[in-house]
């Protein structure tokens, strides 16, 4: 069996830093076999330095070997700049879904008594993200325009994977666009996701408009719950939901591209967070976001021992924090390294005593 390859995106500040310490967990002598890390330098000054060139070049990289792991990375706001790496990336391997879920965190308090998992699926591409926009002067009055556009192949993709996801999660499909405002813009993503529901008739299926989304979102602490969104409605409701949850270093986040057939491509992991600069060179740091990507990218690594590494991490990372191993953001006064370190002992623990079983 040929050793997996992964595509490494290097990053900025704390978001680098964070990154060193995932791919510790990636030790073959942690889940048990040998991985190879092809390393790409997205950091701010190598992105201006080549004009993009190195984030285009580590595109063809994942497109080549399917997976992909993430540092979180700088956008600079002036125009004229590099620009967002995410958004070129995602471009480039033609990402349609953004996943994110957020889950309860032992020993930390969820707001409304949440407690079961949510995940948003939302596009990757598209809609408010890369909209034109222009200003024009009328009289002594300046009126501002955007035009959006989604694809409905991107709908489609949304919402299907809305459904799978929900299944196996044994979760309910719920929420969705303001489709009654928005019949023919927003209301194409409504359609796919009553498309969907058709073709899974098993899934618990609750449509709701994204306002009433939001409302019964902190106000229930129900179901375990698979959100489909637009774009920016669900860049919105993954930051919502994992503070739900008590904080955003609790989750991952995935990118995906599909093949014909429906079955996910190119994979890319990242922490939802960003470079966190005030935290840089402090190893303070919480690492559990970059970490748990670790763990969703090694469920489509193609090698029988990756899901067994995957389960182990994600548990190993919550029954760190259990036992009352935390950084200071979960009110904890462990460091980064020393979180890591707690993270790979049960790691290696749990495949050994596994293996034995």
């Amino acid at each position: 069996m040929s050793r997996p390859s992964i595509v490494v995106l290097e990053g900025d500040q704390t978001g680098q830093e964070l990154l060193v310490e995932s791919l510790r967990v990636l030790a073959p002598d942690v889940i048990g076999f040998d991985v190879d890390l092809e390393r790409y330098d997205l950091s701010l000054e190598r992105r201006r330095a080549t004009s993009n060139a190195v984030v285009l070049e580590a595109a063809a990289a994942m497109k080549r070997t399917k997976l992909g792991l993430k540092a979180a990375t700088i956008t600079p706001e002036t125009s004229g700049d590099v620009g967002s790496p995410n958004a070129l990336l995602r471009r480039a391997i033609d990402g349609k879904v953004i996943v994110r879920t957020g889950r309860r965190i032992p020993g930390v308090r969820p707001i409304a008594g949440i407690h079961a998992p949510i995940s948003v699926v939302r596009m990757a591409v598209g809609d408010a993200y890369g909209a034109k926009e222009w200003r024009e002067q009328q009289g002594d009055d300046e009126i501002a325009f955007r035009t959006e556009r989604i694809e409905r192949s991107t709908c489609r993709v949304v919402a299907e994977y809305a459904f799978l996801h929900a299944r196996r999660m044994s979760a309910k499909v719920f929420g969705g666009p303001k489709f009654t405002v928005s019949p023919v813009y927003e209301g194409m993503l409504k359609e796919e996701m009553d498309a969907a529901a058709a073709r899974y008739p098993d899934v618990e299926y609750e449509p709701q408009l994204i306002d009433a989304t939001y409302a019964l979102l902190i106000s229930s602490a129900g179901d375990a719950l698979v959100i489909p969104a637009l774009n920016r409605d669900g860049d919105c409701l993954s930051d919502l939901v994992m503070q739900l949850f008590g904080s955003i270093a609790g989750a991952e986040s995935t990118v995906m591209s599909f093949r014909p057939d429906g079955k996910p491509d190119v994979v890319m992991t990242e922490a939802p967070h960003g470079t966190a600069p005030r935290l840089f060179g402090k190893n303070v740091a919480n690492p559990m976001a970059m970490i748990l990507a670790v763990a969703a990218l090694l469920v489509f690594v193609d090698d029988r021992r990756a899901g067994s590494a995957s389960r182990a991490l994600y548990e190993s990372v919550l029954e760190t924090v259990r036992a009352g191993i935390a950084t200071s953001d979960l009110g904890g006064d462990a460091s980064t390294t020393e979180f890591t370190d707690a993270v790979i002992v049960k790691v290696k623990t749990k495949l050994d005593v596994w293996s034995s079983l």
